[in-house]
């Protein structure tokens, strides 16, 4: 699949969004991409992550458990790991930390892939690496649909993306007159109470 294919299942799921948004980041951008649109339906899901299973089994090998963080990481992250034929799991936050609860386990020497959905500035994919460092296990790399960092994010592992793209994000106190001029909107879920 290329850049495009990729953004054309975006924009067949009316998830290219143009307008004033905040990023999770803070930053703020003239584009963005409503992934929930995406993955709320399973045949693009299917897919977006049957091609990101292929980039994945090329790069890493076999995969035993594909672990994503919560809320972008879990649909994408199983739908990976039925392409791949392995276990899905997530990490959810717990007093501001990313944890594996719920049963969740991992075995000695299994190979765990991290999944995200989007990529901006790395942070979630972090917080999933040092929640993964104090369980058993190796994880080999991470995995993502798309890039929007375009390479620049340090996401603590190796990543493979489907796609990467560069949309601007801007400081919010260094905006282009174009966005100074349309009301500020905030569809992710990070800071939500």
């Amino acid at each position: 699949m290329t850049n495009d294919d990729v953004l054309d299942c975006f924009r067949e799921a009316g998830a290219l969004l143009e307008g004033h948004f905040i990023l999770s980041s803070g930053r703020r951008s003239p584009v963005f991409l409503q992934k929930a649109l995406v993955f709320s339906q399973p045949e693009l899901a299917e897919r977006l992550c049957k091609a990101l299973a292929q980039n994945v089994t090329e790069t890493f090998g076999k995969i035993d458990v594909v672990a994503g963080p919560a809320v972008g990481g879990i649909i994408p992250g199983y739908e990976l790991a039925r392409q791949l034929g392995c276990r899905s799991i997530f990490a959810e936050r717990v007093d501001g930390e990313l944890q594996f609860r719920r049963g969740f386990s991992i075995a000695e020497g299994e190979k765990i892939l991290i999944a995200e959905d989007i990529v901006t500035t790395g942070l979630s994919f972090r917080e999933t690496v040092i929640a993964l460092g104090k369980l058993p296990g190796k994880v080999v790399g991470g995995s993502c649909v798309i890039d929007r960092s375009n390479g620049r994010a340090d996401v603590g592992c190796k990543l493979v993306s489907l796609a990467q793209v560069d949309f601007p994000d801007y400081d919010p106190d260094d905006l282009p007159d174009e966005l100074k001029a349309l009301p500020p909107v905030k569809p992710g879920s990070r800071g939500l109470a």
